[in-house]
């Protein structure tokens, strides 16, 4: 007689039982790791688009009120920088800094 070669089925639920385990572990971590990072980018995209205001009114010192057109006709964001920054919700505080 031949002994057949291959997995019999305690050894497959326990290798599926251990990838479930993994899976589970994993996945909330991704999760959590995703949405600390999508944190981090808004505040670096808060800190740019501030950064451009403050440098567009030490540019034009008689200016009174500051958006995202104005920024990106003036160069100082990109197209795609007052895209993301909008979809972030992320508000110009157009106030000068106190010197």
């Amino acid at each position: 007689m031949r002994k057949r070669q291959g997995f019999t089925l305690v050894e497959m639920t326990i290798v599926l039982f251990i990838i479930s385990l993994l899976v589970l572990i994993i996945l909330p971590n991704l999760n959590g790791q995703r949405h600390r990072a999508r944190g981090i980018h808004q505040n670096a995209m808060e800190t740019v688009v501030q950064g451009q205001v403050t440098a567009y009114l030490d540019d034009h010192q008689t200016a009174t009120h500051v958006t995202y057109e104005v920024l990106e006709k003036g160069q100082y964001l990109t197209a795609q920088q007052v895209k993301q920054a909008k979809q972030e919700g992320i508000k110009i505080h157009d106030e000068r800094p106190e010197r």
